[in-house]
């Protein structure tokens, strides 16, 4: 028998940043976090196919940019709006992160997508609508070559939930995963939000299985209700998200506010930072809270949240 064949191994860019992920959480020893920089807060979702208004997209002060080529794009406008997009892409980005939301993986257009993208110096990331195993992230890695730029998978109908955590692992290209609500909901036949509590909390426990950031919040589809989607972030924070997808910039400074932490949460997270420095392992506060290695590395990923600059 011969030696069976070598596994592809992919060639990872330098210029690519990519977000935090496997190994997080820092050492058993002395609660030192692997990567404390801040995580995106806000994902501002522009239409491919108006420039205009991804230009002001990228001057909105969201941390990263979602050109869309999928439902925000009328059929009669998809060859031009990956046109536009390519030709933004074409050339290396500072600043803000632009991530594409290519069609759907089953479709006529994703693959052409991805290989005209997929190397182009400004992209940072592809994000995959309606992935449902992990043979769809494993199909656009082979769309993409030996150079996979980061991916981002989007849960959007009950089998992309039940297949969550495998399709986390799926490849080392995948950065991070989310829910499509929309789309999840009428799926499931829910009304309600109620009804998104378990895909919720399945989705944020498989992202930290798998080693990935904790996944951003769905979009609120109503932009003119802050106080609800102050509402709706607070929720989500409580289920373990971080950050929101935004269908406008005025929603940006809203989901910004829910997410930062709190002054008692920076003060809580100072204290165990402090005492972390003279103590490894576990230790105890002075007022009597336990806390471990993974209690301080959470600690120095909101003090890293609490110097962030304010959207705007």
């Amino acid at each position: 028998m011969g030696r069976p064949p070598a596994r592809r191994r992919h060639r990872r860019r330098p210029r690519r940043t990519r977000p935090e992920r496997r190994g997080d959480r820092g050492p058993a020893g002395g609660g030192r976090v692997v990567n404390a920089a801040p995580a995106p807060l806000t994902w501002l979702y522009a239409p491919g196919d108006r420039p205009d208004v991804v230009l002001k997209a990228l001057g909105s002060g969201a941390d990263v940019v979602v050109v869309d080529l999928e439902d925000a794009v009328a059929p009669d406008r998809k060859r031009y709006a990956l046109d536009a997009t390519a030709e933004l892409l074409a050339r290396p980005r500072r600043g803000v992160p632009v991530h594409v939301r290519v069609n759907a993986l089953d479709g006529p257009l994703a693959m052409h997508e991805v290989r005209r993208l997929a190397a182009l110096p400004g992209l940072a990331a592809l994000r995959l609508p309606k992935v449902e195993r992990p043979g769809h992230v494993g199909r656009v890695a082979t769309w993409a070559g030996a150079d996979v730029p980061p991916l981002y998978p989007l849960l959007e109908s009950a089998l992309g939930v039940e297949h969550a955590y495998a399709i986390a692992t799926a490849h080392p290209a995948v950065a991070g995963i989310a829910l499509g609500e929309a789309d999840l909901r009428a799926d499931l036949g829910v009304a309600d939000t109620a009804g998104l509590a378990w895909p919720r909390g399945r989705t944020v426990v498989a992202a930290r299985a798998a080693g990935l950031p904790p996944p951003p919040q769905s979009v609120y589809p109503d932009v003119r209700d802050t106080v609800g989607l102050a509402r709706s972030c607070a929720a989500g924070r409580t289920l373990g998200f971080l950050g929101r997808a935004a269908i406008h910039p005025r929603q940006l400074a809203v989901i910004e506010k829910a997410f930062r932490p709190t002054a008692a949460e920076i003060e809580a997270a100072a204290e165990i930072v402090e005492a972390a420095t003279t103590d490894a392992g576990a230790l105890a506060l002075p007022d009597g809270r336990f806390v471990d290695p993974a209690v301080v590395a959470v600690a120095h990923r909101t003090l890293a949240l609490a110097r962030r600059a304010p959207t705007g």
